[in-house]
C-alpha cells in the first residue's frame, strides 16, 4: 500500500509513519518539519519525506497522486484562529478527488460525536468545556467537508491524546463515545486503529469514538 500522511511530524503522525513502515507500506510523510525523517529516509526507501504546506494545492496534489489512501492527523492551535484542521482537510479532499484517491481517515476531537440520547453533537451540549469550543468548531468544519465529499471517509474523534506507544487495548464506538470511556487515548493506539481501519473498512462514512 502507498499511503500519504498529512501532519506526519506531529505526535500521532510520527506513530502513523513508523507503524505503516513496519507494515511494509510506502509512506509519503508530508509536513513543515519533515527534516526529522531525513536520516530514516536514507535508510528506508519506502519513506518519502515531503516538506510542504497543506494549503498549497500543487504540493498536496503531488503528494496524494498515486496513493492508495490518505491519513490526516493535522494539528494546530486551540484558539480558533488556526484553520489548518478545517481548510487543510478541505484542500486535501479537493486534491484527492482530482487525483482519484478515494479513502481517507482523518483525526478530529470527541466533541464531534453524538450526544447520548440527543440529535446533536457533544460540541453543542451545555456541558461541553468552553475552552475547547474554538478547536471543536474547527473539527466540526472539517467533518462537514468530509460529509459533503464523495470520498470513503472515516473521522476518528479522539479524547485527550497521550504521547505514548500503542498498547492494542482500547475500545471504539460508531458515532458515539465508547463505553467505558476514560477520556484518553495513546497516540500509538490512534495510529494502530487508523492503520487497521484502512484494512477493515468497518467505519466508512462514520465517526469513531475511541478510548484506552
Amino acid at each position: 500500500m502507498k499511503l500519504s500522511v498529512f501532519g506526519a511530524t506531529g505526535m500521532v503522525g510520527k506513530h502513523v509513519v513508523h507503524q505503516a513502515l513496519a507494515k511494509g507500506y510506502t509512506v509519503n510523510a508530508f509536513g513543515r518539519n519533515v527534516e526529522i525523517f531525513f536520516n530514516e529516509e536514507e535508510e528506508n526507501h519506502n519513506l518519502h519525506a515531503i516538506k510542504g504546506y497543506v494549503f498549497d494545492e500543487t504540493e498536496v496534489y503531488n503528494t496524494i497522486a498515486g496513493s492508495d489512501a490518505v491519513i490526516s492527523v493535522l494539528g494546530g492551535s486551540f484558539d480558533g484562529k488556526d484553520k489548518t484542521r478545517s481548510l487543510g482537510i478541505k484542500n486535501i479532499i479537493k486534491q484527492m478527488e482530482k487525483a482519484h484517491v478515494n479513502r481517507i481517515i482523518a483525526l478530529g476531537g470527541m466533541g464531534i460525536l453524538n450526544a447520548p440520547g440527543k440529535d446533536t453533537l457533544l460540541l453543542h451540549s451545555h456541558a461541553y468545556p468552553a475552552e475547547f469550543l474554538p478547536v471543536g468548531l474547527e473539527h466540526e468544519e472539517a467533518y462537514n467537508y468530509l460529509k459533503q465529499s464523495n470520498l470513503n471517509w472515516t473521522f476518528v474523534c479522539s479524547p485527550d491524546i497521550i504521547d505514548a506507544h500503542a498498547t492494542g487495548s482500547f475500545v471504539t464506538n460508531k458515532d458515539f463515545a465508547p463505553v467505558p470511556n476514560n477520556y484518553k487515548i495513546n497516540a500509538g493506539d490512534l495510529a494502530f486503529f487508523m492503520l487497521n481501519e484502512l484494512q477493515n473498512n468497518e467505519f466508512i462514512k462514520h465517526r469513531v469514538g475511541i478510548s484506552n
